[in-house]
């Protein structure tokens, strides 16, 4: 698939540059990103060539391939040549950052009730373990706005830094406490540096969605975000936002890679130049051709039209498509204004609360949406109600909404008959 010639409208007509079933419609490009033909065509010769000669590549120069792809996607995020490393997933780079922290018993960690589950089970498991460090849930319900959340979150942190302060006269050692906040918002780093309260940005969704990132502004001290979702990078590909500042907090890579420095090492291995850039760059035998796909997907990209392009179609056609998806379901959007709204619109189900939220609930959902009409969006349950989540790419067009609705008219109907049948919820 030749990138030689202009691009072509955004809509349908590229769906060719995509490597879709011919009759599938893609709505949750969220989950788990697609891949632009011309980006899997340059990644596979990419592997090929490494392939030619593995040992070359690995032994001699890995180090001049990986390093301009690192300092390029740190450029387009706004951050220091040197404080972004490569990770293969956004939960694998928050788990890298939550096990490195020392803790210490009277430290709290922030969570919200829209933390995605295995952030917040690693953050149950690290409460789990000595020194058991507290989990304090900062509740967040749609529909609301963003000035509720930023004021609501400021009381939150507020109390928190009350209750620290009032445990710390009780520390007879002097170990100083700690709040550390993991949440998916970049902008609730500036009320948390306010307050002296360590942020880790799950920025799962925010590259390649999230236009004009600048880290170094914004100031957040760790930040995490997948490439291989909407950057169009090939999987798994992350990356992981350190500041300088912050480095020495990180002592070790998961898995500890060779290069890691002990305090018991002796003297000559204790050299006074940071150790993270070359701990990261080798953790491990990898697949390092989906690391090197950042080059293609930017300049995939840059064919498109570049950032700004591809943002406004995205958020336009999530706007619209939304409130379309919503009159044909007869439901709610969960974010009526759109003020809190990029390329991803959620909008009720015609589904009663009442369902369970299982297993069997999700698999008959997405077999019926996935074998039966050949679509996919994430359903998932939110404050008492069934939503369904779905991605505006530059790929979708206005039917594929509306497609949408036909297929989850279906699907809740014939979920709720089920369960009817079975006597197993009274609708």
């Amino acid at each position: 698939m030749s990138t030689d010639s202009s691009p072509p409208p955004f809509g349908h007509q590229l769906r060719k540059y995509f490597g879709f079933e011919p009759n599938y419609v893609n709505l949750n490009h969220g989950s788990y990103g697609s891949v632009p033909v011309p980006v899997s065509v340059a990644t596979e010769n990419t592997f090929k060539s490494i392939e030619g000669n593995i040992d070359r590549f690995i032994k001699l120069h890995l180090p001049e391939h990986i390093r301009p792809a690192r300092r390029r996607i740190a450029k387009f995020v706004g951050a220091g040549p040197d404080e972004v490393v490569f990770v293969p997933n956004a939960s694998h780079g928050l788990n890298t950052v939550l096990r490195n922290l020392v803790w210490n018993k009277g430290d709290i960690i922030v969570v919200a009730t829209t933390t995605y589950n295995s952030i917040e089970r690693t953050v149950q498991y690290i409460s789990d373990l000595p020194p058991h460090p507290s989990l304090s849930v900062f509740e967040l319900k749609f529909p609301t706005t963003h000035a509720s959340i930023v004021e609501s979150f400021r009381r939150h942190i507020d109390g928190l830094v009350s209750k620290l302060q009032a445990s710390q006269k009780s520390v007879a050692d002097g170990t100083k406490l700690k709040i550390v906040v993991v949440i998916d918002s970049i902008e609730m780093a500036a009320a948390c540096r306010e307050k002296g309260i360590l942020t880790v940005i799950d920025a799962a969704h925010s590259i390649g969605q999230e236009p004009n990132i600048n880290l170094t502004e914004a100031g957040p001290d760790f930040w995490v975000s997948n490439c291989h979702k909407w950057l169009y990078a090939m999987r798994p590909c992350a990356i992981l936002y350190v500041p300088k500042r912050n480095q020495h907090l990180i002592t070790s890579p998961f898995p500890t890679p060779y290069s890691y420095v002990s305090p018991q090492d002796p003297p000559e291995r204790l050299l006074a130049d940071s150790h993270f850039i070359e701990m990261f760059g080798w953790t491990g035998t990898t697949d390092f051709s989906s690391l090197l796909s950042i080059h293609p997907a930017l300049d995939f990209r840059e064919w498109l039209g570049g950032e700004q392009k591809i943002t406004d179609y995205c958020h336009s056609l999530a706007l619209t498509g939304g409130k379309r998806l919503s009159e044909l379901l007869g439901t709610p959007l969960l974010d009526p204004t759109g003020e809190v709204t990029l390329n991803m619109v959620n909008v009720g189900l015609p589904l009663a609360p009442s369902i369970p939220n299982n297993a069997i609930t999700h698999e008959a959902l997405l077999r019926n949406l996935l074998e039966g009409w050949h679509v996919s969006a994430a359903v998932y349950l939110h404050n008492g109600r069934w939503w369904v989540r779905a991605s505006a790419q530059v790929w979708n067009e206005l039917s594929d909404f509306e497609y949408l609705a036909k297929a989850l008219k279906d699907s809740c109907e014939k979920l709720e008959l089920k369960y009817r049948r079975k006597g197993l919820v009274k609708l």
